[in-house]
């Protein structure tokens, strides 16, 4: 690896849009510095929001990261399940629409520590192989368990009546590996939608378009572990 691709380092905050995957978009970041270029953590391309793309020298903070807890907003159609927790799965459940009652006890149910299905369009190695490439070929697999913890779960809005929510409208803080796509899976639907607004404490607020980013917009390195309480 030449010096050159050592610099310019530092962090970039993306707000990332619905469509190209998170790989693209460290790709297109890349080609603008010409440096070593890596991420703290992917979104699916249907996402938006928050990625963290870490440019030359500062790739190497990458493990101080990932492990950030996340916020995200999501809204949840509580009338089908998919065979991948969103609008790109096919349908594989229809079910009438829950009460506001049935709601709340679902949502109960998923406060604090929780294990829940790895999602089957996920990159989880099942047998030496990634998990969505069977999903892909029609492969039916028991997808592990992945333990983690919603900090918080709140109903934002929903459409329908107390009758019958058809959809919900979630802001949600979890740790870092929970699958959203498996909490609106186990609530008996799919994400229509999901943004990451925040990584510790890095906001989407903060971030930029990947049109709009250039190197001089790299937070330097010792700024970013002085904000998480990492040791530089």
């Amino acid at each position: 690896m030449p010096p050159r691709a050592l610099e310019p380092a530092g962090v970039a905050l993306v707000d990332k849009p619905a469509g190209p995957s998170s790989f693209a978009i460290v790709a297109q970041i890349r080609r603008l510095t010409g440096a070593r270029t890596g991420h703290a953590g992917t979104l699916d391309p249907f996402a938006t929001g928050l990625l963290l793309v870490l440019s030359g020298r500062a790739t190497k903070v990458a493990p101080w990261l990932v492990g950030l807890d996340k916020r995200y907003l999501t809204e949840v159609d509580l009338t089908a399940r998919t065979s991948t927790g969103d609008p790109e799965g096919e349908v594989v459940t229809v079910s009438p629409p829950p009460a506001r009652a049935e709601l709340d006890a679902r949502l109960e149910r998923l406060r604090g520590e929780i294990e829940l299905p790895i999602p089957a369009a996920s990159a989880v190695k099942v047998g030496g192989e990634r998990a969505y490439r069977l999903a892909r070929r029609g492969v039916a697999v028991e997808m592990p368990l992945r333990r983690s913890t919603v900090h918080a779960l709140d109903v934002i809005t929903y459409t329908g009546d107390a009758a019958a929510i058809e959809s919900v409208t979630l802001d949600l803080r979890v740790s870092s590996g929970t699958y959203v796509r498996a909490i609106a899976d186990a609530l008996g639907g799919h994400c229509r939608t999901l943004r990451r607004t925040e990584v510790g404490p890095f906001a989407v607020t903060d971030a930029v378009a990947p049109e709009a980013f250039t190197p001089a917009l790299l937070l330097p390195e010792a700024a970013v572990l002085a904000r998480i309480g990492a040791p530089a």
